[in-house]
């Protein structure tokens, strides 16, 4: 059996209007990268429920496992919790414990600020908001400030994994996830990328080569990155192949040899693995 695909939902307005620059992405690449998975796709999407909830309602009913990072508070910009149970179509109702949780750092705070705690101040009650989750939901911990994210499983046989949008608290969150639900997966269907920097080629040249490998080695994908100013390189293409670790040596010894015969100018070797 092969690893579920993994996606990524990014959430907020603050990212689509450059307010704030997503950081997420490149750290969920780096934390399936580290177990050996591998992200399959990612979006990101505004404070608008119909597009998330439409969004959320497509996750779900796929096979995938996907983060949605953002939009889990309790602010009348926050919606994701609203929309994760649209999109499931099941009631918000009360955690007992994820309120519990959300009570324990109300007390914290009142304590660290020499207060009493009144748990029926209006703003205390409004943070209990954040507790009203889906039916059905599992918590995810949140070792930063005990307010806890939460999961949902979808009838496609995925799940959606909600976290805060601050990186101090969801990558923690992302990685017990992962690290607890996932772990079967882990290094199970290694990859590899072989590549090779191309001096004064032509991708339309090349195209045709790049579909007979394709062709000839099902489950490989080769792929060709084109560059114009790149500092030590100048203008060249990388052009590689990538997929499974036993797959690929057939298939770049077949694209390395026709290289030799296209007659094009090779430079360094480039390999990554994961």
């Amino acid at each position: 059996m092969t690893p579920p695909a993994f996606g990524l939902i990014i959430v907020g307005d603050e990212i689509l209007s450059g307010k704030r620059a997503d950081k997420h992405l490149p750290k969920v690449i780096e934390l399936l990268a580290a177990r050996g998975l591998g992200l399959a796709w990612t979006t990101c999407v505004g404070d608008d429920p119909p597009r998330l909830t439409a969004l959320l309602a497509q996750a779900f009913a796929s096979a995938d496992v996907v983060f949605c990072c953002g939009g889990i508070g309790a602010t009348p910009d926050d919606h994701t919790r609203q929309c994760a149970a649209a999109a499931l179509g099941v009631a918000l109702q009360p955690h007992a414990g994820a309120q519990a949780l959300i009570r324990e750092r109300m007390q914290d705070m009142a304590r660290e600020q020499g207060q009493p705690f009144e748990p029926d101040r209006p703003d205390n009650l409004q943070r209990l908001q954040m507790g009203v989750l889906p039916a059905g939901a599992r918590l995810i911990p949140n070792p930063y400030n005990k307010i806890a994210g939460f999961s949902c499983d979808g009838p496609g046989g995925g799940a959606v994994h909600f976290v805060p949008g601050f990186p101090v608290m969801a990558w923690p969150m992302l990685e017990w996830v992962l690290d607890g639900s996932y772990a079967q997966w882990f290094g199970r269907a290694p990859q590899t990328e072989h590549s090779v920097v191309l001096y004064g080629a032509m991708e339309s040249a090349l195209t045709p080569l790049m579909e007979r490998i394709e062709a000839a080695h099902p489950g490989i994908k080769v792929f060709s990155l084109p560059s114009v100013d790149h500092p030590v390189h100048g203008r060249h293409i990388e052009l590689g192949v990538k997929g499974d670790a036993a797959l690929v040596p057939a298939a770049w010894q077949a694209l390395q040899a026709a290289l030799h015969q296209f007659g094009a100018a090779l430079g360094p070797e480039l390999v990554r693995r994961r």
